[in-house]
Order: C-alpha cells, then structure tokens, then sequence
C-alpha cells in the first residue's frame, strides 16, 4: 500500500503534542482588530489545546500524528 498523505492545509495550522493533544492558534485574529475588546484580544494571545472532538477532526486529515 502507498503511504497515506496528510493534508498540507492541516499540517501549517496544527501541531500535535507528545502526548496527542493538538495545539492551533486562536481564531479572530488577522483583521478588524479595531472592533474587537481588548479582553478577546488579550486572551487570545499564543496557542491553545483544541477540544476532544474537534481534535478527533483534525486527526483524520493528520494520519501519522499520535
């Protein structure tokens, strides 16, 4: 059997951690920052651990993450 490709879109906006949990940056941060408060931008600084079923999402497209 050929080796199973992982997508390349998934592949630039996750990363998995040792222990199988992936990491994505926060959403709502490329424009418009102007609208938004300061409290969603400060919380939204830097990398966050995605949810169980959104993860087992992200999994599918990433076959040889753990």
């Amino acid at each position: 059997m050929p080796k199973m490709k992982t997508k390349s879109s998934v592949k630039k906006r996750f990363k998995v951690t040792a222990t199988g949990k992936v990491k994505s940056a926060a959403a709502g941060k490329r424009h418009g920052m102007i609208k938004r408060s300061n409290k969603f931008i400060r919380d939204a600084r830097g990398t966050m651990v995605l949810s169980d079923p959104d993860a087992k999402i992200v999994k599918q497209f990433m076959p040889y993450s753990k």
